[in-house]
């Protein structure tokens, strides 16, 4: 168990740093245009995001102990293809669904 101090000291650093990293963007590049390489730069932010945040829980999810369950590789194939196809909301709803669907069909739930 840490104790106290080390963890409000810590806390407080991160708050500091966290407000500092914020505003670096809001507070001093708010009211400013932004160069057109930048802008273009920052509209893959999101594509290589959330990739990221999903793709461990594809492969290695919790809810199976690590192990690969083809519901998940083929809700993420579809939610890809809608994605791909379309927008991030329906890859969204596709992979939802899709996973349902196949952990219904495959006997998961």
């Amino acid at each position: 168990m840490i104790d106290t101090t080390t963890f409000w000291t810590v806390t407080i650093l991160m708050a500091i740093g966290t407000f500092l990293i914020r505003f670096s963007f809001l507070g001093i590049l708010g009211g400013r245009e932004l160069p057109a390489w930048l802008m273009l730069h920052l509209k893959y932010v999101a594509v290589a995001v959330f990739p990221a945040l999903i793709t461990p829980m594809v492969i290695w999810p919790d809810a199976t102990g690590g192990a690969i369950d083809p519901a998940r590789l083929i809700a993420a194939a579809a939610a890809f293809l809608i994605g791909w196809r379309f927008s991030v909301y329906g890859a969204i709803f596709a992979g939802m669904g899709t996973l349902y669907l196949m952990q219904f069909v495959l006997g998961a739930f």
